[in-house]
């Protein structure tokens, strides 16, 4: 006998608060109502906490404080506008060609996937203005993205903006119409274990690349899955673009566990990384060497005071 699905369907339009009505303003301005949603502040708390996160450990590696917050400026900035641009070009082409001001409407849909390539282009523009190397801020504000990411599924979870297929499985959703699973719940779920293990990998130094590595083979293959239980995405050769675009990010992934593997010599990677991001306030000491060079130099402070 299946089970009846267990967790409710809490809806959240009641605790929707609308500070403008939609065309209140006249001349049919502003376009949506301009409201505080549960979604909405739940993606802004998921923003705030990531950017907190990321530049303290910004500060905590020696990394400019100043020049992770641009850095992350550029990547959630054209991280939310590509983001939707793609979606739409990926998801929506039908109503694309019905109504192409659709494009604009930036409020109006954003995918997850879309949204990393946005960050990525976002990046590369931060460099291009900065002359700064992507890599060691890239992979702090990948420390601090599964963070973020919990609270932004979150909000996709109360918002049940993620539908899946019809289920009368335990975990399933009891939405108005029937058991559904609710994808945004469960890759939230899944991404906790990853934001708990971020926090506590973040206490000791990891060489460049080490969070974004693992951050992509470990999301690749749960959303790659979760995929397979959307219901009325575009599909090309029965794969959704997300399910592509995780292959990818597993190839991504596998690139920079080599790159880790086979660096000839991590310190003085780090170190030269370091130099270039100039001085730190606060942080004067040179990055410590080797475990092996840290010994001998034990060994001859020993020596000398004997």
């Amino acid at each position: 006998m299946a089970l009846d699905p267990l967790i409710p369907y809490i809806p959240t339009e009641r605790l929707v608060l609308t500070l403008v009505p939609e065309g209140a303003l006249g001349g049919g301005f502003p376009p949506i109502p301009i409201a505080i949603q549960p979604f909405g502040v739940l993606v802004a708390v998921g923003v705030y906490l990531g950017a907190y996160l990321a530049v303290r450990q910004a500060r905590r590696v020696g990394l400019d404080e100043k020049r992770m917050g641009s850095f992350i400026t550029w990547v959630v900035g054209l991280g939310f506008i590509i983001g939707h641009v793609l979606e739409v070009l990926f998801y929506r082409p039908r109503e694309l060609v019905e109504d192409p001001l659709v494009v604009l409407r930036v409020w109006d849909g954003l995918s997850s996937f879309a949204g990393f390539i946005g960050g990525v282009v976002g990046a590369f523009v931060w460099r291009a203005r900065s002359g700064q190397r992507v890599l060691p801020y890239a992979d702090v504000l990948a420390s601090a993205l599964p963070v973020g990411w919990v609270f932004g599924r979150m909000g996709c979870s109360v918002a049940h903006d993620h539908p899946g297929l019809e289920s009368d499985a335990w975990f399933a959703v009891q939405f108005p119409n029937g058991g559904r699973y609710d994808l945004g719940l469960y890759e939230m779920v899944l991404t906790i274990p990853l934001a708990v293990a971020f926090l506590l990998l973040r206490r000791r130094r990891r060489p460049w690349g080490f969070f974004i590595a693992t951050m992509a083979l470990y999301y690749a293959p749960v959303r790659f899955a979760l995929d397979f239980l959307r219901v009325g995405d575009a599909r090309y050769f029965a794969l959704t673009p997300a399910q592509w675009l995780s292959i990818v990010l597993v190839v991504v992934g596998v690139g920079f566990l080599w790159h880790l593997m086979h660096r000839s010599s991590p310190d003085e990677d780090d170190s030269l990384v370091l130099a270039a991001a100039g001085p730190v306030r606060g942080l004067g000491a040179p990055p410590r060497g080797s475990p092996s060079q840290r010994r001998a130099a034990r060994r001859a402070a020993r020596a000398a005071r004997s």
